[in-house]
């Protein structure tokens, strides 16, 4: 009786397996005739079509085409944007080293990069850099990509540059190598308060882990460190290397922080470590609709293990993970291949059955439904409802993570005319010329950041300046517009200059002093029974 059933299970394994095989073959054999089919196409479009046509140009748009019919993350990507798309991941370009500005058309230094080639020759701040070998710069309506052109390349290549520089008669001249230079996910890292550390990151990427453990580590030598804010609003996402490897900073040995799972791709679990920077301690994560993809990774397996406070605003929604294939020329496809998914089971994916455009637009349709403003105006599907593995706490999948705490968007009537004065540069480059007539003065007046930050004010008649200039610029103005925006760009102007006489982490300290979001989750670090009380119950 075993045997003959041994014998039957063998029977059907053997044809599950034929029918497998079959059912292989024939997709095989589709794919095959359909390729045959669209090189005929192709062939039959070069040899008789009226005119003359492109056939690699109709090839990409038909690549294009073809995935647009799949979900909005698959995407083609074209030869040429392959190197610069992997620039801000891989955590690294090839170039001089330098933050730059064209400031009344003409290229100007704003920062040289720690440790970069133009650190090394003496570049400066404030330098203008009216030739580069060879070629005149200066105002000929130069634009940031050909700066870029211009600057970067090869690691080991020269390029020669002619500056400007204040108080020198003569122009300067620079010979620079180029060399790798650092891009940083980290923005910014400080002690708010005696007791509670901040940490804002921009993307994920194959550096991210190591910027966060330095910075973690040296919040820590603050012997009162006992809580940390970590800012993920804005950040788009990256590397699900990177995703994992900060939620394991938080989470205890063998906890599940995402599992993945595809048509063709058999379920996958990523599980934390024994080793973390911050497992203790009280945890804050802020969110926003700009949050995306492993930032709802990290901030969907904090929330699901009851780890940490999130705040915020519903983030974007993006619960697909991608796989780069390269393609023969050298283009590439990211293709979407499985579903990521929280530890409590939740995918977090927004809808995408109407089409990309649709998908595009989603955020304009959340703007204008009300969700940035108010809580009452966001809507989950209640077949999607999950619970935190701890506290048993309801979260939601299909469409983001939602926080623990909302915290609308800034809906001030009069934000418009100084977002209107932003776009059109008016901020920036008025400050920046400001530091640039003034750096000596601000250099020996202000020799810490805590001097400046305590003693340095922004005059009015700065701002009217730049209130005059936004008018000539043909910026409208309502009433009440200039008396809301003033205060808003005193702040932005004082923390400009921090960030280029001190550094990025100064520019937020600076901008964080009077955030909404900020302000809530130290309200929260600071009251113990109602940080326990969110993580029990919403």
């Amino acid at each position: 009786m075993i045997t003959q059933l041994k014998k039957t299970i063998a029977l059907g394994v053997i044809l599950v397996l034929g029918m497998t095989s079959m059912i292989k073959g024939v997709q095989a054999q589709d794919i095959q005739t359909n390729m045959l089919k669209f090189g005929r196409l192709l062939q039959l479009i070069e040899s008789n079509y009226v005119d003359t046509t492109n056939i690699d140009d109709l090839t990409e748009k038909a690549v294009v085409e073809v995935l647009k019919q799949l979900d909005p993350h698959s995407v083609y990507i074209s030869k040429e944007e392959v190197e610069k798309m992997n620039e801000p991941l891989q955590g690294s370009f090839e170039g001089i080293g330098i933050s730059f500005n064209i400031l009344k058309d003409t290229l100007m230094v704003v920062a040289t990069i720690p440790g970069g080639p133009s650190e090394k020759v003496g570049l400066q701040a404030g330098d203008r850099i009216v030739e580069v070998d060879e070629k005149k710069v200066a105002g000929i309506g130069l634009e940031n990509s050909d700066v870029f052109e211009m600057l970067r390349g090869d690691k080991g290549t020269v390029v020669n540059l002619k500056v400007l520089r204040k108080r020198n008669e003569e122009l300067l001249d620079f010979r620079i190598i180029r060399d790798k230079i650092p891009i940083h996910s980290l923005d910014a890292s400080y002690m708010i308060n005696d007791e509670t550390g901040y940490i804002k990151l921009n993307r994920f990427s194959a550096t991210t882990t190591d910027e966060f453990s330095e910075a973690i580590r040296t919040l820590k030598q603050n012997p009162k460190l006992e809580n940390l804010v970590l800012d993920l609003r804005g950040n788009g996402g990256g590397y699900l290397k990177a995703a994992i490897e900060l939620a394991d900073q938080f989470l205890g040995a063998f906890k599940m922080i995402v599992y993945t799972e595809g048509e063709n791709n058999r379920r996958k679990d990523y599980k934390a470590s024994a080793l973390g920077e911050f497992e203790q301690g009280k945890l804050v994560v802020l969110i926003d609709e700009g949050s995306a993809s492993a930032s709802e990774i990290v901030a969907g397996a904090i929330q699901d293990w009851d780890r940490g406070v999130v705040i915020g605003r519903r983030s974007f929604g993006k619960g697909l993970v991608q796989q780069p294939y390269f393609l023969n020329d050298g283009s590439m496809l990211r293709l979407t291949t499985a579903h990521y998914y929280t530890p409590s089971g939740r995918c977090i994916q927004k809808a995408y059955d109407d089409g990309v455009e649709a998908y595009r637009s989603d955020y304009r349709k959340r703007f204008e439904a009300g969700e940035f403003f108010t809580q009452d105006s966001i809507h989950f599907n209640d077949s999607l409802t999950y619970e935190t593995l701890i506290n048993k706490r309801t979260v939601y999948g299909g469409g983001g993570v939602m926080p623990d705490i909302f915290v609308p968007m800034d809906t001030s009537i009069h934000y418009g005319f100084f977002n209107r004065m932003n776009r059109q540069n008016i901020v920036y480059s008025t400050a920046l010329d400001y530091l640039d007539k003034n750096r000596d003065k601000f250099t020996k007046k202000y020799s810490s950041f805590d001097l400046f930050r305590e003693k340095f004010s922004v005059e009015d008649e700065l701002v009217d300046r730049m209130l005059a200039e936004a008018e000539k610029e043909g910026i409208e103005q309502e009433e009440g517009d200039a008396d809301f925006a003033r205060p808003i760009i005193k702040e932005q102007v004082k923390a400009l200059i921090a960030r280029d006489l001190f550094g990025q982490s100064e520019f937020y300290q600076i901008i964080n002093e009077d955030n909404d979001v900020i302000r809530e989750a130290l309200k929260v670090l600071n009251d113990s029974s109602e940080y326990n009380h969110l993580l029990v119950e919403n």
